[in-house]
């Protein structure tokens, strides 16, 4: 059977979203919310393993391996998430919960949510940042984790988890003006949930991410070593109800696409520009061309890929019923008039393996 999904994956040269994709072994890639790094010549994908009945995290992040982005080598688990420890003496920083107790935030049966990778050249560091929601709280949490390892596929080590920016106000206008959730989680940190990450042309990093109970988008900086924020950060789209945000650059120009917050069922996709990651940010039409182009193809944006001499738009086709089953959309972008689209193809090839 093994041999048989060999040379099935062998003969597969385009991408098509929506369809079962399988890696070198024949299973379906469970790789959710995820993201890509290229480092050499090898892509790696990073996304949160589902089970087939729950979304909560069972086992972790999950790394694939691809040159061309079409046939996907499965490294296994990059961040295994902890078994909880039964009947043990709490350790200082632990949690009791029914018995269990735990000195790690990511213990199994938490949220762990779409995971990023970027690779710092100064401290030849792989970091890892994700959503994190600690077990057994729902969605009260709203923090973020961070891991490290010294090779792409890990193993990666679990640093901490916390909130965003605590006892810091962002750079736009005076705290009189400031809203309601901002000044509530002052003390305690700034929410963070749906997030990505991004490198600058300049080699500084920011984390993106939806706050203020998903009301508002945050942008922050990341320290030299991408491990902390510096304190930096604005808010954009104040309001706005905006969460997975994806982002990338061209010719001087940042543009995200984001969803609106409707759980897991999918909505028109939003697209923002501006001149600086630190604004202003303007909003412009629904980028999606095609069938369901309304409802972002049936799909939530995770993340965009510069790849070669092309942009991919990567969604995540949700299944709460079995999140295994959860597929995947990968498009090209297309600019026309200077702006962005994403145009629904049934079946496409990567310039990756086309140039």
């Amino acid at each position: 059977m093994e041999q048989y999904w060999n040379n099935r994956q062998k003969q597969k040269q385009a991408i098509r979203s929506g369809e079962l994709w399988y890696d070198d072994g024949g299973r379906h890639i469970n790789a959710h919310g995820g993201g890509i790094i290229k480092y050499g010549d090898t892509y790696y994908w990073f996304g949160e393993h589902k089970d087939d009945w729950t979304s909560n995290a069972m086992v972790g992040v999950m790394c694939y391996a691809s040159k061309d982005l079409i046939n996907w080598r499965n490294c296994g688990v990059a961040l295994s998430v902890t078994a909880p420890a039964i009947n043990q003496t709490n350790r200082q920083g632990g949690r009791r919960r029914g018995g269990a107790t735990t000195d790690s935030d990511i213990e199994q049966g938490c949220i762990l949510e779409r995971p990023k990778v970027i690779y710092n050249p100064v401290t030849k560091k792989f970091c890892m940042w994700f959503h994190l929601e600690l077990k057994g709280r729902g969605y009260d949490a709203a923090r973020y984790g961070v891991a490290v390892a010294d090779r792409p596929e890990g193993p990666y080590k679990f640093l901490y988890s916390q909130r965003a920016n605590a006892g810091t106000w962002p750079l736009e206008g005076s705290p009189m003006h400031f809203d309601e959730y901002l000044k509530r989680d002052f003390g305690t940190g700034q929410m963070s949930r749906d997030m990505t990450l991004f490198v600058d042309d300049d080699g500084k990093a920011y984390h993106i991410f939806s706050s203020e109970e998903n009301y508002t988008l945050q942008i922050a900086e990341l320290t030299a070593d991408y491990l902390h924020h510096t304190g930096r950060y604005t808010r954009m789209a104040p309001g706005g109800h905006n969460e997975a945000p994806a982002i990338f650059k061209k010719d001087g120009t940042y543009w995200m696409i984001t969803s609106g917050c409707t759980g897991w069922e999918p909505n028109e996709a939003r697209m923002f520009s501006a001149p600086s990651i630190w604004g202003p940010w303007t909003q412009h039409p629904n980028p999606c061309r095609g069938p369901k182009a309304e409802k972002t193809f049936m799909g939530q944006s995770t993340f965009i890929l510069p790849a070669g001499n092309q942009y991919i738009f990567m969604a995540d086709i949700w299944r709460p019923r079995h999140p295994r089953d959860a597929r995947y959309i990968w498009l090209p972008i297309e600019f026309e008039d200077g702006k962005p689209v994403v145009r629904w193809q049934d079946e496409w090839i990567p310039s990756t393996i086309t140039k």
